[in-house]
């Protein structure tokens, strides 16, 4: 299972309504949250009470009717919810619905597309996350300073990677704002409000016709949108899938007039409720048409609908096969006209061969052409062992959450790399149909990484940070080289101790994707820190302490934190990264950081 920005267990146990006049937040909370947010034996991935609290009453309750927690607040009412979330948090909804300072004054420049420029997810349709012309070079970055910081308002968590083009950011944000910003200055050209939140990196193409520029992305209510990347007026907006907790968490990529948009769910968050009939959710990739947002073809990554198959301890009915969501971007191999998904665990016992495995779908038409699955029977969801719902074998949670990254290795030859939250790294040969040519464990591997977001390779080196979160025994946080064609470890640095106030953000796993230029590598930490690693070496270059205040251009009240999930981004002489993540262990934060040398 992966954790994909709202978080999965927020406020679990709501189930129902108390149907007060004056709402009780106190009462509600007792009644149906404290069981799971207050029992010492609940899984570690579940947040406390002291980690809810933490957050903006706002972020609660987007949570509870916009984010994960939609079907465990199925039957609460508005007035409920923020009832819980004032209780929870001690403060009361701001007033202020949109922040206008920080507008942009000056009119923009023409917008165009420049080999310079970090567009979507990877950078490429290889999702290799390497920036061959950074606009600085290794040598520059120890003089890297902060240029700039925007405040996401109302936000405990920054999570949504900036792409650049056009002189510009665009980001999507928890509260379901997408922004364009100005990148040498910060100031905001357009707000777009999505509807629900957005984590994941932005598309942006031209348009056939009309001269104009289009920006793609998802939403957490799987949602795929279409905005004018000049304007952010919008185009087209279309629901992929209409199950209760789908989403799209990882980037849409466009090729050939076609968005290819994968969907996951957090269905196995759900699925520790007693009463809830679990699993019916199947991982499936969309190809729509890019002007219009037609469908055009749907492929499901689990083959059969799920059927009745056996009643639960308490009576419930179960359904299979389910699962194998697609959390991360797809990855497009024009040579042999497929598109390659990593997919997620199973939710049931009905086994499946498709979970925790590379898939491949045809272009065109969609039909699935091979899969490699490195893990089976990993069947699993969150509240094990004491969900009546659990599977008879509980699965290791070792699905993928990183996109899959496909590079020349020399003779012709190319492979396929992917990091898996096992702590392994596979590499595959798309020739053979995924066969796999090698495999390195860098990490311990934990339910929550492992490899966790994302890894990126250069033409020698495949980079993978290592997160370990939740390890008991034998944790190696850190960051890692190893050679594309073979696996070979090139050099590894552990993650560095560091010294931090209290528990929640201390931790030195480095969860986040990672981002790569010639002859450097950058790299998160949940512990805040911010840095860049010698391609060749794995020495620290430099080191950028992020958890802190910080003044914005958009005068948001903002401080970053932990940084996890999406990864940095490197353009035109300047590093972009997030800060913040609440939740899980982690430090929450709501700020974008900008950097150049010197500041300038």
């Amino acid at each position: 299972m992966r954790v994909r920005g709202s978080v999965i267990v927020l406020l679990s146990c709501v189930v129902g309504s108390l149907w007060a006049a004056d709402p009780d937040g106190a009462a509600l909370y007792k009644a149906r949250c404290a069981d799971c947010h207050e029992n010492p034996s609940a899984q570690s991935r579940i947040p406390k009470r002291e980690e809810i609290a933490a957050r903006t009453p706002e972020a609660i309750v987007n949570a509870m009717f916009n984010g994960a927690m939609v079907t465990q607040s199925a039957g609460l009412s508005q007035a409920e919810g923020r009832a819980i979330a004032r209780f929870l948090t001690g403060k009361e909804f701001s007033a202020r619905t949109e922040e206008s300072a920080g507008m942009c004054t000056a009119p923009a420049k023409k917008f165009s597309l420049a080999a310079g420029d970090w567009n979507g997810w990877g950078v490429d349709a290889d999702n290799s996350r390497y920036q061959p012309k950074p606009g600085l070079a290794a040598a520059d970055i120890p003089k890297l300073k902060l240029k700039w910081a925007f405040g996401f308002p109302g936000d405990n968590r920054a999570f949504a990677q900036p792409t650049v083009v056009g002189g510009r950011i665009f980001v999507g944000s928890a509260a379901g704002t997408v922004y364009s910003l100005d990148a040498a200055t910060g100031c905001t050209y357009w707000a777009y409000k999505a509807g629900a939140g957005v984590r994941t990196a932005i598309q942006i193409a031209p348009a056939k016709t009309g001269g104009r520029y289009i920006a793609y992305f998802g939403d957490l209510r799987a949602y795929a949108h279409a905005v004018d990347a000049e304007t952010g007026a919008p185009l087209w907006k279309i629901q992929l899938d209409d199950h209760p907790v789908a989403r799209i968490t990882g980037t849409p990529i466009l090729h050939d007039g076609r968005l290819y948009v994968p969907v996951a769910s957090v269905e196995e968050g759900s699925a520790r409720a007693p009463q809830y009939e679990c699993c019916k959710f199947r991982g499936s990739m969309v190809a729509l048409d890019a002007e219009t947002g037609r469908q055009l073809w749907k492929s499901y990554s689990v083959l059969d609908p799920p059927k009745a198959y056996k009643k639960s301890k308490v009576g419930t009915q179960m359904y299979g096969p389910a699962g194998a969501a697609i959390w991360s971007a797809p990855t497009i191999d024009t040579k042999r006209k497929l598109v390659y998904a990593a997919t997620g665990d199973s939710y049931t016992d009905v086994d499946i061969n498709t979970s925790d495995a590379i898939v491949a779908f045809d272009l065109e038409s969609g039909r699935l052409m091979w899969v490699s699955q490195v893990t089976p029977k990993d069947n699993f969801i969150v509240g094990c062992p004491a969900s009546p719902n659990c599977p008879e074998e509980l699965g290791p949670d070792f699905d993928f959450g990183s996109a899959p990254i496909l590079r020349s290795i020399g003779g012709g030859k190319q492979i396929i790399v992917a990091g898996q939250k096992s702590g392994v790294v596979w590499g595959l040969d798309p020739d053979q149909k995924g066969k796999i040519v090698w495999q390195v464990r860098v990490g311990a591997g934990s339910a929550l990484g492992g490899v966790e977001w994302g890894h990126a390779a250069d033409d020698q080196n495949t980079y993978v940070a290592i997160s370990d979160v939740i390890v008991r025994n034998g944790a190696k946080p850190g960051i890692s080289a190893l050679k594309l064609a073979t696996g070979e470890q090139v050099w590894s640095t552990p993650a560095p101790k560091v010294a931090c106030e209290g528990t929640q953000g201390c931790q030195p796993a480095q969860s986040a994707a990672v981002s790569v230029i010639p002859g450097a590598v950058f790299s998160g930490a949940v512990n805040g820190h911010f840095r860049a690693y010698s391609t060749k070496t794995g020495e620290i270059l430099w080191d950028f302490e992020t958890s802190r205040p910080f003044e914005t251009v958009n005068k948001v009240a903002a401080k970053g934190g932990s940084i996890n999930g999406a990864g940095p981004t490197i353009a035109n002489g300047m590093v972009f990264t997030n800060s913040g993540y609440g939740g899980f262990g982690g430090s929450p934060g709501n700020v974008l950081l900008a950097f150049s040398v010197d500041g300038k």
